[in-house]
């Protein structure tokens, strides 16, 4: 999986002037006046869209940044980041999506070749592309949880696979939270995506 930590658009002052008729700084004076951080990201992201109308992504990067901006940090010391959703619905029962993760020549056709891979709680895997996770927690048919360790592209950050049968379907989501950047929240977002589209073409066939 090719990851391009990329933003999806510019997010500084003059971009912000012109996609929402304010720049950044006079977002986060507008939200210090109606309380600062201690709103809470959830109250704040409420009041850009039902007040101001913004879209998610400049909520979400103006929400986020004025955390940033005022040191708000999760008991580890870290902020708390941005959070992407990945998600396709698949024809094809659970129990084969399952599989498409736990075998490394299943990864090969959809995720990166060239996968190492110890699938069981505390393993690990690794493909050609220079993706590598820590294996934390399996729950067969159902879900797999974590811990990115790509050097460059947001290591120690977590990552979670649901799978949701949906009649003939299912939902696979993938979550990857704690992430530090928009170029980190863009990129990643982008490339789950890309990779659960050919997760799905691989085990939908042609």
């Amino acid at each position: 999986m090719i990851i391009e930590l990329r933003a999806d658009q510019p997010g500084n002052e003059a971009a912000a002037r012109a996609a929402t008729g304010r720049s950044v700084g006079e977002w986060f004076a507008l939200l210090d006046e109606l309380g600062g951080p201690s709103l809470g990201r959830r109250n704040i992201g409420n009041h850009l869209v039902k007040a101001h109308k913004l879209d998610p992504w400049w909520v979400s990067t103006l929400s986020i940044g004025y955390e940033a901006a005022h040191g708000v940090v999760e008991r580890d010391g870290r902020p708390k980041g941005y959070t992407i959703c990945a998600t396709k619905s698949i024809r094809a029962a659970p129990g084969d999506c399952f599989a498409a993760f736990a075998e490394a020549g299943a990864l090969d056709a959809w995720l990166g070749t060239g996968h190492e891979l110890d699938f069981r709680d505390g393993g690990s895997l690794a493909n050609a592309d220079g993706n590598c996770a820590l294996i934390r927690k399996i729950n067969p048919g159902k879900s797999i949880r974590m811990v990115w360790g790509q050097p460059g592209a947001a290591p120690g950050t977590p990552v979670e696979v649901k799978l949701q049968p949906a009649g003939a379907k299912t939902t696979v989501m993938i979550t990857h939270d704690r992430l530090q950047t928009r170029a980190e929240a863009d990129g990643f977002r982008r490339a789950w995506g890309d990779a659960l589209g050919r997760l799905r073409a691989y085990l939908e066939g042609p």
